[in-house]
């Protein structure tokens, strides 16, 4: 079954550096409306990128998906027209066998880059 959930706690501390309580608070990617093409990803910390920046954010998610199936991460065209973001590698995939693997529990990052002039700050 094709479905998302969050990374255990312990990887979570190790990847993030942030705490349990941080740990319960946050929430698994949704639909912002019914008729959404896709899910919405949120960030766990605010942050900033300054122009030309690239930082990697953890999502704190992991994808289980069914055989033969992929997961694809693509940026928000919002975030590309008002801020000049984009993913460093366009498309992020994501393969069935990345769900659990013993590296890292299938934690999923997104790898940003500001490509504008002035300072991001995301929250």
């Amino acid at each position: 079954m094709r479905k998302f959930e969050k990374i255990s706690l312990s990887q979570f501390i190790k990847d993030t550096g942030l705490t349990e309580a941080e740990y319960h608070k946050y929430r698994l990617p949704k639909r912002s409306t019914k008729h959404s093409a896709g899910y919405d990803f949120a960030t766990l910390t605010d942050f900033t990128l300054k122009p030309k920046e690239i930082k990697l954010i953890p999502t704190g998610i992991k994808a289980n998906m069914n055989e033969n199936e992929v997961l694809m991460l693509y940026i928000r065209s919002s975030l590309g027209f008002k801020y000049n973001l984009r993913m460093c590698n366009q498309v992020g995939i994501i393969d069935k066998d990345y769900y659990n693997n013993k590296d890292n529990e299938g934690h999923i990052f997104v790898k940003l880059q500001n490509e504008g002039d002035t300072i991001k700050e995301f929250k």
